[in-house]
């Protein structure tokens, strides 16, 4: 249970000759309402998490907290996917939760019963409050839900089926090669060493150049193509594919190159952002285009806040590139590094809140604006349990006035 004082907020007014009363918080022993209303705040983002945070029981703490707005969402995710999915978070195996299809709408449906507890029982309201939104991965089909481009009830559909593709291609494309597709993480020493095993990455592979995925991939079929899927960091990238052909990739880098970058296996049987998914791209294409049920368009622009796109590491600038993007971004590289820097260096973000199960969302972005929980006028804050959220709502009051250096 989460302890609130009682103390009395000032709401702040909008002109000086303008007077408004203190609030009390309420005296409920769970809910620290979002009662303050500055003139000025440091910009803030939410972020969200992508595949590989999933938890059997992720969910359960928060229907246990707040029965009254987590039950009825959790009867929505059902409808909307057409399967018990509710039970697989709740009570399946691991094994089950982890399979592609089950994980990224888990996942994505998570992190918006969050954001919907801190919007009905904290009163935080992110059109008000937040001035970016981003995702990681499948994280960001909960930006664009945070972000207002997107309904819930359309974005899981729109996960569910990806999510479904992506698993069959990975399995079929396993079959194909007779081994094991997936993901590889490396971890150079700093940020040099970093920027020159990616440029001899992609000069072993034949790309044109930096991020770009235009490989020999002319004549070498998709099963056997290596790509950088995700930069992270400054100092760590993903690598996707044929794990064989990874491996073969890590002894040339080793051998010809002087790399010996620490690497690890990441907990997925599907290679992610590599052209393999073009299929689940293809798909989000249609979709995306397709009208709802009420025959208009799934995707509203603009949105409510800037939402920054993992393929060009700036806010979507349109409607018809929003769709063109978010389709693509199942076999683009997601430049995770690129969109941070853009937020904290040239917009001046200095609060960070992810959003949603697992921490590694907030490690990366800590790691990146050197801030783990509160800084110096902002911080990067994660909500994964409802006893997180005390704690950052008072981080947020107490910084509402900081300074943009």
């Amino acid at each position: 249970m989460i302890k609130t004082s009682s103390r009395p907020l000032r709401l702040r007014a909008k002109h000086p000759s303008q007077q408004l009363p203190s609030l009390q918080l309420p005296h409920t022993p769970r809910q620290l309402r979002w009662y303050a209303q500055p003139k000025t705040r440091p910009p803030t983002a939410i972020f969200f998490p992508g595949q590989g945070v999933q938890r059997v029981g992720m969910i359960q703490p928060w229907l246990e907290a707040f029965p009254s707005t987590v039950k009825p969402i959790l009867s929505e995710i059902d409808e909307i996917v057409k399967y018990p999915l509710t039970k697989v978070i709740a009570e399946g195996t691991n094994a089950e939760l982890t399979a592609t299809e089950n994980a990224q709408p888990a996942i994505m449906a998570t992190s918006i019963v969050i954001l919907a507890v801190l919007e009905k029982d904290f009163g935080f309201k992110v059109d008000e409050r937040v001035d970016y939104t981003l995702g990681h991965s499948l994280g960001e089909f909960a930006a664009l839900v945070a972000g207002g481009y997107l309904q819930f009830a359309d974005g899981l559909k729109l996960v569910r089926r990806r999510a479904e593709v992506m698993a069959r291609v990975s399995h079929e494309a396993s079959r194909e090669i007779g081994g094991e597709v997936g993901m590889v993480a490396l971890v150079a020493s700093d940020e040099t060493s970093m920027n020159t095993l990616i440029h001899d990455i992609h000069d072993f592979l034949g790309h044109g150049s930096a991020g770009s995925k235009q490989d020999s991939a002319h004549h070498v079929p998709p099963v056997e193509q290596v790509l950088i899927a995700n930069i992270n960091s400054k100092n760590q990238i993903v690598l996707s594919g044929s794990i064989e052909k990874i491996k073969d990739l890590l002894t040339h880098l080793r051998q010809f190159g002087g790399h010996d970058p620490r690497h690890v296996r990441l907990k997925s049987d599907s290679p992610f952002h590599s052209p393999l998914m073009k299929p689940a791209e293809d798909l989000m294409k249609k979709m995306l285009h397709t009208p709802g049920k009420d025959g208009k368009d799934i995707v509203t622009f603009p949105g409510t806040i800037p939402c920054v796109s993992n393929v060009t590491a700036v806010p979507f600038k349109s409607k018809e590139q929003l769709k063109d993007l978010l389709a693509r971004q199942a076999t683009a590289t997601v430049r995770w590094w690129d969109s941070v820097r853009y937020l904290h260096q040239e917009q001046k973000v200095r609060r960070w809140i992810g959003i949603g199960p697992g921490k590694v969302g907030r490690n990366l972005v800590g790691k990146e604006v050197g801030m783990k929980g509160a800084g110096k006028g902002g911080g990067v804050w994660g909500v994964t349990d409802p006893k997180d959220i005390e704690e950052i709502l008072r981080a947020l009051e107490e910084t509402e006035g900081a300074q943009i250096e």
